[in-house]
């Protein structure tokens, strides 16, 4: 059997600001929503397997969900370096996409790529910003734990700015 390439697409979205963004442990929620192209069910997770499988595409499947978990957590650990870093994040969104190869014996992951989009409070964060990726991924227990690399392409705004 030929190998081939299936990807996948999430979007993590933050929306736990409180109105202060993450100017403190404490001011911001961790709440967030976590959609894919297609999936339109609500809570709970409808499970099925890939389209490529004889899964049904309106619900999600394991490969989302993996990648979703990866984007998650590192959101989170983003959101908390930056609150005790002095950035005030004011918003986060991620389309993240992973590649898997399938083959004769299976398949496996070979890449997950997240993108974050954060905005934050004033120019004089956004180095600092786009700096606490590289932290975050640095401590996220899930891209921790997968055997594939996980790369990070974040882009930095200063809230009001084009």
């Amino acid at each position: 059997m030929p190998s081939k390439l299936h990807t996948y697409e999430t979007e993590v979205i933050w929306t736990g600001d409180r109105g202060e963004g993450t100017s403190t442990y404490r001011a911001y929620g961790r709440e967030h929503e976590v959609t894919a192209p297609g999936v339109t069910a609500p809570p709970p997770i409808p499970g099925s397997s890939d389209p490529a499988f004889r899964g049904d595409p309106a619900r999600w499947n394991p490969e989302q969900l993996l990648l979703a978990s990866i984007s998650q957590c590192h959101m989170l650990w983003y959101l908390h370096f930056c609150s005790v870093n002095g950035v005030v994040v004011t918003g986060y969104a991620d389309r993240a996409r992973g590649t898997m190869q399938e083959s004769a014996g299976g398949g496996r992951f070979t890449e997950a790529v997240l993108n974050p989009r954060v905005e934050v409070a004033s120019a004089g964060m956004a180095e600092k910003a786009a700096a606490l990726h590289a932290e975050a991924h640095r401590a996220c227990f899930i891209a921790n734990s997968v055997n594939f690399p996980v790369r990070h392409e974040p882009v930095v705004t200063v809230r009001g700015t084009a």
